[in-house]
């Protein structure tokens, strides 16, 4: 039995001719001469993505170019964090246009206090909520982001207070009467005290005809019309052309009610969809996103089933990116074009190939996204190919992003293709073949992947042969198991349950004999990286003990993730022999004894272990780019489909992916006129100046292309690497090439926290998966409750802090939603200014993450204090009950140790 995708990478290698698709694949066709309009982009929201300042990371919010996010009023009790005023700042500084706030979520219940205890809400319910919305539009109208907030007065008022989704139609009139009548009174008082204050509605759980039709009708007639209008699309019947709630069925009757009532078109905000099974899985979103795009509407956002702060599932920790988050990343680089025609395979049943195709004529590039519902095979079929814009040849690359799990982070999509054709008649097929092949027999796992596909001007510039390693994926319900339990998570009928690979994973792995044995078989013999993808949910970090063909014993360790169904991977190297080969995680051995807690077990991944750093390559013309750049494909040794012209003004962005935290040298190809030596553009990180990290103009005589090389430290996950201009002269930019160093000068210092020097209640803690067995704990409630650090370094300048820390806070009593907190440090270097820092929870007080934070540093000792004072913590006084006047947590987290680095070395 195969187990290697040997197959499929061949097929995808192999010369592709202009016509000729496979007759067993799907085919999706993509026509550039038909213009859909221009490209929206405004899908990738979601409800309560953000959590605080800094949670998830503005290196993960910028490169999405996100439209709107879902957030709660100033003070709301619902949850303990995402106020909108809070994450206002961060937001609308990455790029954000507007803000949802949910009016209801000032109260602490779910789902929502009615305290005039009958439905619909009467006059004691209502005058309630009047209290708390003039509070809320009090709080918004004063605030320096008032016109960037958009306010939601009810939410899913179907079900919730008023129950309008009643089949009784006595009963539903009584219901909508009340509710438009409140609806009225809150719209008004909202745009008396706000002016110009925008209002979205009636953001109910499920679209229907009858209550948006009356709706319509009396905001028409009382002067309340919405300036959005919003619904949700949750469970998986939204993405089922044969059901009643289809979104492009619902979306066609919604506009026909605004042509009966004469009622030109309102923008529609779909401000919730997607269930878990949907949620951080790439070829899942792709069939949400897909038609959100064709209708031209904003999707803000994807539904908050799990905790906040992580942009619906798709931000890992703080910094890293899941396979979810490349798709949207994938999705926002269309911007600036205009979508075009897509007809999809046609399909009568839940999930379904679908894409999103755009053409850009400035960048002279076309992009297509497509994947979902199948683990078959498909053909892209494009046409109407302009030979004016792109040439006689046409570069063609296909990448995919893969699940990564709920809590793993993914590297840059996997490059499949990367190859000129001749157009045959305008035309072009382009076949996609599957990146998962099961080893054990079972389903492909192409059905959760997406796949991006861009054209651009071809016949000039070098192609690097692309080059895929071996890789086998085993489903553990498919393998031998012993003393444990197969479940179902994540179909259509169970569509709020985790996504799951295969659907399935093996559980209750909790007697003394319970284990699951993998049959692999591999090309050759070596060492492998496994990758196993878990679910721990006992709070603490859990074992399984791993042996390879019966061999040494070892414990796997697994961090704890939020609960047994959400994925993370635990990567290992382990040695196998060439063919058949064993691989069994078990609960005990005789030699080792029991492991510790429990573990569900999803999949496991091999593919050879690397034998050295590996270089990624990140070309300009496919970076984000403003102001003043050209776009251009004309240079016989250029890298790849082309370059970028950047003229004074002008920025290119490029978001660069690193393992884990750490030196890596960064290598700029670009061709800069100007006196040899100097200056002419700057090199930022992170929106950072990084002093000395320059391009220079080459001496003359030499290669058209010259190459700077800066060593930088990284944060793990994505950062943001912009090249600027500084002169009038243009600079042209073809690539940056980014390798992790293991070898020359990496000065990063360590101390462990428990070494350092505490002050007031600041306490030594054990724990096991702490560096050393220990760390610092009950530092907070005041500056005198702190941690201080002495730091030698012989050149001042900016350094990386990076903080290593645990914290499992929560607020505990919602009834499906993960309250957990991040805790803030204040941090003051050399008796300075404090700056406060959030840290998101871990899921535990024995998972150790790590966030970096900048500092600035002089030559010589400094003295770094972190600590919580609660005084400089966000309040809200004066706030109706119940709500959250104090908005920060009281204490630090838990700290183990602290790397300091120079941001750049050399």
């Amino acid at each position: 039995m195969t187990t290697a995708l040997t197959a499929a990478i061949a097929a995808v290698l192999a010369p592709i001719p202009a016509r000729a698709e496979d007759p067993a694949a799907q085919r999706l066709v993509v026509d550039l001469g038909e213009r859909t309009g221009a490209f929206r982009g405004a899908a990738s929201g979601a409800l309560y993505g953000l959590s605080d300042e800094g949670v998830p990371s503005d290196n993960t919010l910028e490169p999405l170019r996100l439209t709107t996010v879902n957030q709660k009023p100033p003070a709301g009790a619902q949850h303990p964090n995402g106020d909108a005023l809070v994450v206002a700042a961060p937001f609308f500084r990455n790029g954000g246009q507007y803000i949802q706030i949910n009016v209801q979520d000032m109260y602490a219940q779910w789902t929502y206090e009615n305290v005039g205890g009958v439905i619909p809400c009467n006059q004691v319910c209502f005058d309630n909520y009047m209290q708390k919305l003039a509070w809320v539009v009090d709080q918004v109208s004063k605030s320096p982001y008032a016109d960037r907030i958009v306010y939601v007065p009810f939410n899913e008022p179907d079900g919730i207070w008023y129950n309008t989704g009643t089949g009784n139609a006595a009963q539903y009139q009584t219901r909508m009467n009340a509710l438009m009548n409140h609806w009225k009174a809150a719209v008004e008082y909202i745009r008396e005290h706000h002016k110009g204050a925008r209002v979205m509605g009636t953001n109910d759980a499920v679209f229907r005809a009858r209550n948006y039709g009356d709706f319509l009708t009396f905001a028409r007639d009382n002067d309340v019309l919405p300036d959005f209008v919003s619904w949700h699309q949750l469970d998986s019947s939204g993405l089922n052309p044969q059901h009643a709630n289809y979104f492009r069925t619902n979306y066609q009757t919604y506009r026909a009610l605004e042509r009966e009532r004469g009622i030109d078109p309102i923008p529609i905000n779909i401000n919730e969809y997607g269930g878990n099974r949907d949620l951080t899985v790439p070829g899942q979103l792709v069939q949400y996103v897909s038609m959100f795009e064709e209708a031209k509407v904003d999707a803000g956002g994807k539904a908050y089933w799990t905790a906040a702060g992580l942009l619906g599932g798709d931000v890992v920790e703080t910094n890293k990116p899941g396979g979810g988050w490349w798709f949207y990343k994938m999705y926002a680089d269309m911007a600036g074009g205009d979508t075009v025609k897509v007809t999809p395979p046609a399909a009568t049943t839940i999930d379904k190939l679908e894409a999103i195709a755009s053409i850009d004529d400035r960048r002279r590039q076309a992009r297509i996204v497509a994947g979902g519902g199948t683990a078959t095979d498909f053909d892209v079929v494009i046409n109407d190919i302009d030979e004016k814009l792109f040439g006689e040849k046409v570069n063609v690359t296909l990448a995919a992003t893969m699940w990564s799990g709920q809590n793993s982070d993914a590297p840059p999509p996997v490059v499949l293709l990367d190859k000129d054709f001749t157009p045959e008649n305008g035309s072009l097929v382009i076949p996609v073949r599957g990146l998962g092949v099961n080893g054990s027999g079972g389903p492909n796992i192409d059905l959760m992947s997406a796949y991006e596909i861009v054209l651009s001007p071809g016949g000039a510039g070098t192609r690097e042969p692309v080059r895929l390693p071996w890789r086998g994926s085993y489903e553990a319900e498919l393998a031998t198991i012993t003393a444990g339990t197969i479940s179902t998570f994540g179909t259509p009928s169970n569509w709020n349950a985790a996504a799951t690979s295969g659907t399935r994973h093996v559980g209750a792995l909790t007697q003394n004999d319970s284990a699951v044995t993998f049959g692999v078989d591999v090309p050759k013999a070596g060492a492998y990286k496994l990758s196993i993808l878990y679910g721990n949910q006992t709070g603490q970090p859990a074992q399984q003990v791993l042996t390879v063909n019966g061999g040494a014993a070892r414990f796997v360790d697994y961090q704890a993730t939020l609960n047994f169904q959400w994925r993370t991977r635990k990567d290992v190297v382990v040695q196998l022999e060439a063919g058949a080969n064993q691989i069994r995680l078990a609960k005990s051995h005789p030699e080792l004894g029991t492991a510790a807690g429990q573990a569900t077990l999803d999949r496991i991944d091999l593919e050879p272990a690397l034998t050295g750093p590996a270089t990624r390559h990140y070309e300009a013309e496919r970076s984000q780019t403003k102001g003043e750049v050209a776009y251009e494909y004309d240079q016989p040794k250029q890298s790849q489909a082309g370059f970028l012209t950047l003229k004074r003004g002008g920025e290119a962005m490029f978001t660069v992916y690193a393992e884990e935290d750490g030196y890596y040298d960064l290598e700029f190809r670009h061709n800069s006129p100007g006196r040899p030596g100097s200056v002419t553009a700057d090199i930022g990180l992170d929106r950072r100046a990084v002093k000395g990290a320059v391009l220079r103009a080459a001496p003359g005589g030499g290669a058209y292309w010259t190459t700077d090389r800066h060593r930088m430290f990284l944060s793990a996950g994505v950062n943001r690497v912009t090249v600027e201009p500084t002169g009038p002269a243009p600079v042209r930019l073809d690539r940056v090439s980014v390798t992790q160093a293991t070898s020359g000068p990496r000065p990063v210092q360590s101390i462990e926290a428990e070494s350092a020097t505490r002050s007031g209640s600041a306490a030594v803690g054990n724990h096991g998966h702490a560096s050393g067995g220990k760390y610092v704990e009950q530092i907070g409630q005041g500056p005198q409750n702190r941690l201080a650090l002495q730091v030698d370094v012989d050149k001042a300048g900016d350094y990386l802090l990076v903080v290593h820390y645990a914290n499992d806070e929560r607020k505990t009593g919602h009834v499906y939603n993960a309250d957990i907190i991040s805790r803030p440090i204040d941090i003051s270097v050399n008796d300075g200014d404090s700056t406060r820092y959030w840290f998101k929870n871990t899921w535990s007080w024995g998972n150790w993450w790590a966030r970096g934070v900048p500092v600035s540093l002089k030559a010589g000792t400094n003295t770094i204090i972190l600590y919580n004072d609660p005084a400089k913590g966000a309040k809200a006084p004066g706030c109706p009950a119940p709500c959250i006047s104090e908005l920060d947590s009281q204490w630090a987290p838990s700290l183990d140790k602290f790397d300091i680095a120079p941001v750049r070395v050399g």
